[in-house]
């Protein structure tokens, strides 16, 4: 049975002062009926290592350079972060496809760059509102997916993660109907039966398109959606945490 996992993504929101509060207040409350994992900004990873130490409350960073080191000035490489800890790496959100350009190759030399440092990726893909109202919503995934089944044998990708994030659903006002989710998340669970039936059974896909509170429990008990990825939600314990309890 493939175990829940809740993850909050900060993006660029944080300071020392919330992880001095948010960590203690989940770690308070948090219970090992799923898996919890933070992504804070990578300024404040140092930090987030010191709370979390000894805890069940895993971290990972929200990006990682597809290179393990050099003369790449501003860059952070995956070597570097498995030194501070983190145990998973974001690879190919949404933003950083559409903000920063980020192709689906680069994307999977990411994943392989994280693999290769003993943690897991979190491997993002999505769609538009466009491709979606077009009928693209299969070609698009599964040209953001293939390249990273590619890159890798099956034994390589074993306890890596996909997530989900329709970029027409995220912090616009609509949402994806359960239908919708399920039908999404059982197709990409069958792109992975293609490529191996034993890794189809056990990798986690999760769902990350504006995941709240008061729709976590209808997601979240869906037969093919193993956790959430969430965004503002996670920026207050109290919410990550009830999106949390509602995991089972």
């Amino acid at each position: 049975m493939r175990k829940k996992c809740i993850m909050g993504n900060w993006k660029m929101h944080g300071s020392v002062a919330m992880c001095r509060e948010w960590v203690p207040a989940i770690l308070a409350e948090m219970s090992d009926q799923c898996d919890y994992v933070v992504f804070p900004p990578a300024l404040y990873l140092g930090e987030v290592s010191q709370l979390c130490h000894n805890t069940a409350l895993q971290y990972g960073a929200q990006n990682v350079s597809e290179h393990s080191g050099g003369a790449y000035t501003g860059e952070i490489s995956s070597p570097m972060l498995h030194d501070v800890g983190c145990n998973f790496v974001l690879a190919g959100h949404s933003e950083r496809r559409q903000y920063y350009g980020e192709t689906s190759a680069l994307v999977a030399d990411k994943a392989c760059a994280i693999i290769q440092s003993n943690m897991t990726p979190v491997i993002c893909i999505g769609e538009t509102l466009a491709q979606r109202e077009a009928g693209e919503t299969d070609t698009v995934l599964a040209s953001q997916l293939q390249p990273v089944l590619d890159a890798m044998t099956p034994e390589q990708f074993e306890g890596s993660i996909i997530a989900y994030e329709p970029v027409w659903a995220i912090g616009t006002g609509m949402a994806a109907t359960e239908e919708q989710v399920q039908s999404v998340h059982a197709w990409i669970r069958e792109q992975v039966a293609s490529w191996s039936e034993k890794l189809a059974s056990v990798t986690r896909i999760v769902y990350g398109g504006s995941v709240k509170p008061t729709n976590a429990r209808a997601l979240l008990s869906l037969k093919d959606v193993d956790g959430a990825l969430i965004g503002g939600a996670s920026l207050k314990a109290e919410e990550f945490l009830s999106i949390g309890q509602q995991a089972s």
